[in-house]
């Protein structure tokens, strides 16, 4: 896996002066200054300063979990936040600012409370605890913990419970939506794919005719299309089953609300929802599966457009993948930088499908097919996976510790055990997943089996490693 993304302390903050649906005035401004005068607007500075600790990081916690979900703009709102206190924090604009509030949140504006095992800062609801009580934090209970001697984690525990984190020394960066700026559709390929799959596949849990995405790889195949579109049939909209702003959203919104993102009892966001299985970009240095994966593709392309300057497939992006990233970028009307980014790595990869629906069926089975560009695991059906079946079968021939399979294209248990046996018999990363090093492996070990080193009649053989 490479980044994650993890939350951020944004240099702004957009609120909304008044309630969502008002037409009240929007203003911007940057949010240690926000939080400066929530904490102003909130407590009172002659507190002991172990509870305006306590109130600051819940202050924090809160305006950050809404910035987080996007909870307003996935409603439709140009707004981060209101200052409405019936649903927000107070927020007076223009007021003065308390000098020891100041000097406290110049201090702590990059500190927020999440839960263990989850990533996402979480709902810190609080009241005054006097007029107004709820499940969340007592201002004034705060007060008389701090009196009592508790620390402002002990009072936050105390609130929120024992399995509270306080994450320190946040990234402080500039604020930014989530959407991409572009609609994803069939043949769309990156992290933002992957961000619709595993939020599509949550909301699935609560709206079960939503299909499952069966491979969540980052690539924008007909399983993707089919969750959209009944995403969209379920929630009124345009059936078109490309994922436009709208829809992202709409996603944003129900994959919120499923998780209750915005309640104290949130199920929380884990790790692997925010993981990214692409680099944004590869460039020269990089190295790894992904660069290996990068050069199978160009190499492939190659073949057939020998305007594409082939490659070795090494794993490392040197000089010669550069050029041959240069070719292709050329060749299909691309900025000629020698990196990819998402829109070179998509032109590839529809290149590549595109040669791969061409090809006529002998070419498959003359030895050993290619890679066909994404991950088969759990779930997977078809071709594909009666194909990899089958290598697996004959090696199992030679290699007796790979259990026998059904060639049925079902990749069920028995399917993810052979795939497994083989991974830790070959020294493979053993994940229960044929992915692009999985897959070239099983291929070279079986051709290596059938006919010995060599593929016969020129086929494409891809890596030795």
């Amino acid at each position: 896996m490479n980044e994650v993304n993890l939350p951020y302390i944004p240099e702004s903050i957009t609120v909304h002066l008044g309630p969502p649906g008002s037409d009240a005035q929007n203003v911007t401004v940057s949010f240690v200054d926000y939080i400066k005068n929530v904490a102003s607007s909130e407590i009172y500075p002659t507190w002991p300063e172990n509870a305006l600790r306590a109130n600051i990081i819940a202050q924090i916690t809160f305006a950050l979990n809404r910035i987080f979900t996007e909870y307003y703009p996935s409603r439709g709102y140009d707004f981060d936040i209101t200052n409405s206190t019936a649903i927000d924090q107070s927020f007076i604009y223009g007021r003065d600012i308390f000098e020891n509030i100041s000097t406290l949140v110049d201090e702590l504006f990059a500190t927020y409370i999440r839960r263990e095992g989850s990533v996402e800062p979480i709902f810190a609801l609080y009241c005054n605890g006097t007029t107004v009580t709820c499940d969340g934090m007592s201002q004034w209970g705060s007060v008389e913990l701090a009196n009592q001697g508790y620390t402002p984690f002990e009072i936050l525990r105390y609130y929120f419970g024992d399995d509270i984190v306080l994450v320190r020394n946040a990234p402080v960066m500039g604020a930014s939506r989530s959407y991409p700026g572009r609609v994803l559709r069939r043949g769309s390929a990156g992290n933002d794919v992957q961000f619709i799959q595993t939020r599509l596949n949550r909301i699935s849990k609560n709206y079960p005719a939503i299909p499952k995405i069966k491979s969540v790889d980052g690539i924008y195949t007909d399983d993707t299309v089919n969750a959209v579109s009944e995403f969209q049939r379920i929630f009124s909209l345009p059936v078109t089953g490309a994922v436009d702003r709208s829809t992202w959203y709409a996603i944003l919104r129900i994959y919120g609300g499923v998780k209750s993102l915005s309640d104290l009892d949130s199920e929380g966001i884990p790790i692997e929802d925010v993981t990214n299985l692409f680099s944004r970009e590869l460039s020269v240095g990089a190295a790894g599966v992904g660069v290996r994966e990068l050069q199978y593709f160009l190499r492939f392309v190659s073949l057939f457009d020998p305007a594409v300057y082939p490659v070795d497939i090494d794993g490392i992006f040197g000089e010669k993948t550069r050029q041959s990233v240069m070719s292709f970028q050329r060749e299909y009307g691309l900025p000629e930088t020698g990196t990819v980014n998402t829109a070179t790595w998509e032109k590839l990869y529809n290149t590549y499908q595109s040669l791969m629906e061409s090809l006529p069926p002998e070419y498959f089975s003359a030895t050993t097919a290619p890679y066909p560009g994404y991950v088969i695991r759990i779930g997977s059906t078809g071709a594909d996976v009666s194909r990899i079946q089958e290598y697996l079968n004959r090696i199992s021939d030679t290699y007796t510790q790979i259990p026998k399979l059904n060639v049925d294209g079902v990749f069920g248990a028995s399917t993810q055990a052979a795939v497994l046996a083989y991974q830790n018999l070959f020294d493979l990363e053993p994940t229960g997943l044929v992915g692009f090093n999985t897959y070239q492996s099983i291929a070279n070990t079986y051709r290596t089996l059938v006919e010995g080193s060599e593929a016969s009649g020129g086929q494409f053989t891809g890596t030795s490693g």
